[in-house]
């Protein structure tokens, strides 16, 4: 029997699963990924056996800021999304099988900046500094650890020989040096970019491409 590894970048799942499939309760998304998740163990020549789930992201934003443009005190550890995601979280630490590599938040890279057209818009004079709004900004979160740990994973479990097979779901090019690696020790290296575009460079050095999200309808013309 063949073991099989899952990776699972959280941040680009929640939002492809978002997009693709809608908003859910935590408890409906984390039972959506463990389905998804499994039925990448669906071989007609291979009987897979699941190794384990490992599930990369950060923890919420906990912080208190200022907004500068209104100087609304904001309290993001209240706010919607910080609760669902401690929820989705602890729904995840219930499931068997399933592992969470959890980084950290880069504190002192935390800011507002304007959007990039309303940027545009200040400089050709379509907008003035008096009328700009709230929404005009965009909070700016640097996560640390998150694909170092999954390039970390990646080896070590190729290095030590633990599975046959990893399933990166996932659309970033950061971890081509991992893949490369575990090819390099025998693995077969599948990717899922949930019908995301990925970069050239990336689908060189893997296996395969298999995803089991649905494509968006086209919309009508």
């Amino acid at each position: 029997m063949e073991k099989t590894a899952i990776l699972v970048d959280g941040g680009f799942y929640t939002k492809r699963a978002n997009y693709l499939w809608g908003s859910k309760t935590p408890e409906d998304r984390a039972k959506e990924l463990v389905t998804y998740c499994m039925n990448h163990l669906q071989d007609k020549n291979t009987d897979r056996q699941l190794y384990r789930i490992f599930y990369y992201d950060c923890p919420p934003l906990n912080k208190k800021m200022h907004h500068p443009l209104t100087n609304n005190f904001i309290d993001f550890g209240k706010s919607d999304l910080y609760m669902w995601m401690t929820a989705f979280l602890d729904e995840l630490r219930k499931k068997r099988k399933f592992a969470l590599r959890l980084g950290q938040l880069v504190e002192g890279n935390i800011n507002y900046t304007l959007k990039a057209n309303i940027v545009k818009k200040l400089c050709n004079g379509t907008l003035n500094i008096s009328d700009l709004k709230e929404n005009d900004f965009t909070l700016n979160i640097s996560q640390k650890g998150v694909d170092m740990k999954i390039g970390l994973d990646i080896s070590s479990m190729a290095h030590k020989n633990q599975v046959s097979q990893i399933v990166l779901i996932s659309g970033d090019s950061d971890f081509v040096p991992a893949a490369k690696h575990a090819r390099r020790e025998g693995v077969d290296f599948i990717l899922d970019p949930m019908h995301a575009t990925i970069r050239p460079d990336l689908q060189e050095h893997i296996d395969g491409l298999k995803t089991y999200a649905p494509k968006i309808p086209k919309a009508s013309k």
